[in-house]
């Protein structure tokens, strides 16, 4: 780094989130009854000298008159203070250490609590320009040295020419007395920070936006601590995803932009451009062609169980794995199917529609218990077998059917064959994933199979049953209700009309594909996958991912981490191996898993690598994604 260079950093809302006068009115008016009323008139006093709108140096005289501060404070507040250095500056300590001679802190604030905050990061004592505190015999704080230039209006500005810096000046800060710096013409550049507060007047004036220091580090091409500022990477949520998840994605520094309800293959082409992370439910289809246009993606999140709506061997093939979230509306989807399976036994559904009516139909009628009836579940899967022991805790007896061997629970019986479940069970209920092959699964012949007057539920995918035959069955009494909660066609939003052939029949329950849709599961969700997408961000683990070749990550310390997605084909590892042999790297550790289409090779290297090992494993045959982390 050339020596010509100097960085000016504010401390107040930008080496640390908050406003440290603030902090030590909430402790020193601890116990004033107009607590709250004063720490407001201080927010506002300071957002207006932050502002540029009122004299910094009366609006300071008021806000020490209004705190009632004693030096007793200050350390409490120090203590309070170390907790919320922002978050981007404390990642990059060691940035502060290794630029000790050219860093400087310049506040308007006071030197008693900033010094013992900014020199455990490395900034020296001598660095650190802010006003200080005058006391009486009691300690009471009554004032500023009015002799130090900060406490004046354009303090800065008199502070920086005094300083007269020989080279590039770059100042980082929230305010508007950070801009004027730049303005006077004694810094090259200013960044506003954004990271705690954003700032609409100061944003206007300036070219440079910083919305972390990872940002102003990367932008200057000056080492960072992670590989890749976060507020780049963009985050695009369709369909509602809860609110958590937005809140989750937001924390860790990304970019977000929801909506509401899902988009066409066209919208979906365009809306995808420059986004790092797309989260979607069941609506929204990632296809082949959607995927050509998405230029920067990462990842892709299924806020659901099902991904039958994304193209999964092409995003393999682009190196894209895709995290979804099986287990986490499992207790909601089993819950309603047995509150549906207790009121489709009872007939209550078309009770009610009569009660609504003013009809009074008080009978026993078609009217039954469900313990001792015989439960068919089709899919023994987490849903299947979760369903399995409340509906045998209900006292039902339960068979299941899987083409895939699962292991029972409890009491619950396995059926060689379909045919064999459907000729036993009073109730049957689907829970089979969305593959293509399940397309129609359940039709004509499978309505037949069942015993006269059975009950048939689907809470799985719409395209399983064949619409045309379960209406056939229900109309003939060979299926004596129906609860459907899945369609092979919906509507993309709630202003649109749902069209089906299933309207208006008896003792049918639709419910619009609701059936994971309680707060409880939408939050599971919503915490489950954008952790799964951050960690495989962050550390390059894949665990989980239902596309990619799933591996787990030791932590990643004091090295660089290289990720490489390539095509499965014979001799990547060794030509990896070579290039890092040839340039004398160092491999700490190295991790491969494959599966028919790709290999995914993590290396763990020392520190000490010649820069071109990086465009000679970029340009490795068979590559297909490659990136760093640190």
């Amino acid at each position: 780094m050339s020596k010509d260079k100097y960085f000016i950093i504010d401390f107040d809302s930008t080496f640390t989130k908050v406003e440290a006068l603030d902090e030590l009115g909430e402790i020193s008016l601890h116990d004033d009854p107009n607590k709250e009323q004063i720490l407001q008139e201080i927010k506002n006093l300071t957002n207006s000298a932050m502002e540029g709108k009122s004299s910094f140096t009366e609006g300071l005289t008021k806000r020490l008159a209004l705190l009632q501060a004693n030096k007793k404070h200050l350390q409490p507040l120090i203590e309070r203070l170390k907790d919320k250095v922002s978050d981007s500056i404390k990642r990059n300590r060691n940035f502060f250490a290794e630029f000790a001679n050219h860093t400087f802190i310049v506040s308007s604030g006071f030197k008693e609590f900033i010094k013992p905050i900014v020199t455990e990061y490395g900034i020296k004592e001598e660095n650190v320009y802010a006003n200080t505190f005058l006391y009486d015999e009691n300690g009471n704080i009554t004032g500023f040295d009015k002799e130090n230039v900060l406490c004046l209006d354009k303090g800065k500005i008199k502070l920086l020419e005094t300083m007269a810096l020989k080279g590039d000046v770059y100042v980082v800060g929230d305010g508007y007395t950070d801009y004027e710096i730049k303005e006077a013409g004694l810094a090259n550049k200013f960044y506003a920070f954004t990271e705690n507060i954003a700032r609409d007047n100061v944003i206007a004036k300036t070219e440079y936006i910083a919305p972390s220091f990872d940002e102003f580090l990367y932008q200057n091409q000056l080492p960072m601590a992670i590989s890749y500022p976060k507020n780049r990477i963009r985050v695009l949520l369709l369909e509602s995803i809860h609110p958590k998840a937005v809140e989750l994605f937001k924390k860790e520094g990304y970019q977000i932009e929801t909506i509401a309800g899902a988009l066409s293959e066209e919208e979906l082409c365009e809306a995808i451009k420059d986004v790092s992370i797309i989260g979607i439910r069941s609506k929204t289809h990632i296809t082949k062609k959607v995927l050509e246009h998405a230029n920067r993606l990462i990842s892709v999140g299924a806020f659901c169980i099902g991904t039958n709506q994304i193209d999964l061997t092409a995003c393999l093939d682009a190196g894209i794995p895709v995290f979804n979230a099986p287990y986490s509306n499992t207790r909601s989807v089993v819950e309603l199917a047995i509150g549906q399976i207790i009121m489709l036994s009872r007939g209550i559904f078309d009770k009610s529609e009569k009660m609504h009516r003013g009809e009074w139909d008080k009978s026993a009628k078609g009217s039954y218990e469900v313990r001792d009836k015989k439960l068919g579940i089709i899919g023994y899967g987490n849903i299947g077998a979760q369903l399995s022991v409340l509906a045998e805790s209900m006292g039902m007896e339960v068979y299941y059917y899987d083409v895939v061997e699962k292991l029972q629970l409890g009491n619950a019986r396995k059926c060689n064959t379909l045919k064999e479940l459907l000729e036993i069970a009073d109730f049957v209920t689907l829970h089979v994933d969305g593959r293509p092959n399940n397309k129609n699964m359940f039709g004509a012949e499978e309505f037949a199979a069942m015993k006269k007057g059975a009950i048939f539920l689907n809470l799985s995918r719409g395209h399983v049953v064949n619409i045309p035959s379960l209406v056939e069955a229900v109309k003939s009494g060979k299926v004596r209700g129906a609860a459907i909660d899945v369609f092979p066609q919906e509507p993309a939003n709630n202003e649109e009309e749902f069209i089906s052939e299933l309207r208006g029949l008896p003792n049918v329950i639709l419910t619009p594909h609701i059936g994971g849709s309680t707060s409880e599961a939408q939050v599971n969700i919503a915490n489950f996958v954008p952790n799964r997408i951050m960690d495989y961000i962050n550390s390059g683990n894949t665990y989980q991912s239902v596309n990619f070749p799933n591996i787990q990550l030791p932590e990643l310390k004091n090295a660089h981490r290289l990720i490489h997605i390539h095509k499965n084909v014979p001799g990547v590892l060794a030509n990896i191996n070579n290039v890092l042999a040839s340039n004398h790297v160092n491999i700490e550790g190295q991790y491969l898993k494959t599966n028919e289409q790709v290999g995914y090779v993590i290396t763990d290297i020392n520190k000490a690598y010649d820069k071109n090992v990086i465009g000679e494993l970029k340009s490795l045959p068979a590559t297909i994604k490659f990136r760093m982390l640190y």
